[in-house]
Parts: C-alpha cells; sequence; structure tokens
C-alpha cells in the first residue's frame, strides 16, 4: 500500500503546483485591478508593463492544469510549468527593476519618472496636453508593509516561479 501511495503522490503534486500557480497568479493580477478599480490607483507605464506576463501566464496556466488534471502522465505538463517559471521569473525581474526605480536605486524611463523632455514642436505639445497627466514610475501610490505594489510584486512573482518549478520537479521524476 505504501508503495502504491509513494508512486502516486508526485501526480498529486505536479496537479497541485499547476493549480497552486493559476490561483496565485489570479490573485495577483486581480488585486492588480482591484487596486485600480476599486481604490482608484492608476497604474503607471511600468505597471502596465508587469501585467503582461500575468495576461500570458494565466491562459497557460488554464491549460496546464486542465491537462494536469485530465492525463495522469505528461511531459507537456511538466513543459509548461517550466514554461511558466520562466515567465513569473521575467515578471518578477520587471517587477523589481519597477521597484527600483521607485526606491531611487536607478533611473526609469524619463516618459514617467518626471524627467522633462521638450516636445519637438507646438503640435506634439498639443498632443502631450490632450493625453491627460501622467503617472509617476517613480513614486509609489501605496505602501502595505513598506513595499509598493511592485514590490508585492516580486514576491507573488517569485513564489509562482516557485511553485511551478516544484511542479516540474515533480513532474520529471518519474522520468528520471
Amino acid at each position: 500500500m505504501a508503495t502504491t501511495e509513494a508512486l502516486q503522490q508526485p501526480h498529486m503534486t505536479t496537479r497541485r503546483s499547476a493549480l497552486a500557480v493559476l490561483v496565485i497568479a489570479v490573485l495577483a493580477i486581480g488585486g492588480a485591478w482591484y487596486s485600480q478599480l476599486v481604490w482608484h490607483l492608476e497604474p503607471c507605464e511600468l505597471c502596465l508593463l508587469q501585467r503582461w506576463p500575468y495576461y500570458v501566464g494565466v491562459p497557460i496556466a488554464v491549460l496546464t492544469v486542465a491537462l494536469a488534471f485530465r492525463t495522469e502522465e505528461s511531459p507537456v505538463v511538466a513543459w509548461l510549468l517550466g514554461l511558466l517559471a520562466l515567465i513569473f521569473l521575467v515578471s518578477a525581474g520587471l517587477a523589481a527593476y519597477h521597484a527600483g526605480v521607485e526606491w531611487g536605486l536607478w533611473p526609469g524611463p524619463s516618459a514617467c519618472t518626471g524627467q522633462y523632455v521638450a516636445p519637438a514642436s507646438t503640435d506634439d505639445f498639443l498632443k502631450s496636453l490632450d493625453s491627460g497627466p501622467s503617472v509617476r514610475c517613480d513614486e509609489a501610490a501605496i505602501r502595505i508593509l513598506g513595499l509598493s505594489l511592485a514590490g508585492w510584486n516580486v514576491l507573488a512573482s517569485l513564489a509562482i516561479a516557485a511553485v511551478a518549478a516544484l511542479g516540474v520537479k515533480s513532474a520529471t521524476a518519474r522520468y528520471i
């Protein structure tokens, strides 16, 4: 009985990893949208850029969960979990860059850090007025327990990448 249980445990771990990646990612991007729509914290350019890994990763995570719960053993699930780990490592990098801009560790994009760039023409100046006020990337809209939302995204993205990597390890343990 113990041998059968030991053989089945990696399958459940892979499934749980896939499901955890999906849940954490949905909660994280949902939190970003909640802060925008309910708290009225308008995102800056870097905030919007940080959302793209979630827009790519969540559908892949849905597919991964579906495949993990459909098939007992699938190298495709391992590959998808690896892809998700990579996507969310990129997400952590983008968020760390943004957090560093907020802390003044390095300069951010001139378009959203308050660095003035003179318009090339009067038409460009008028167009910039029509676009409305820009949200600064170098000022955190809110800090929760000392971290900005970019800082929290670093932690969430690293957690997602770690869970996905554990799922890869579990899924590939059967093939080694």
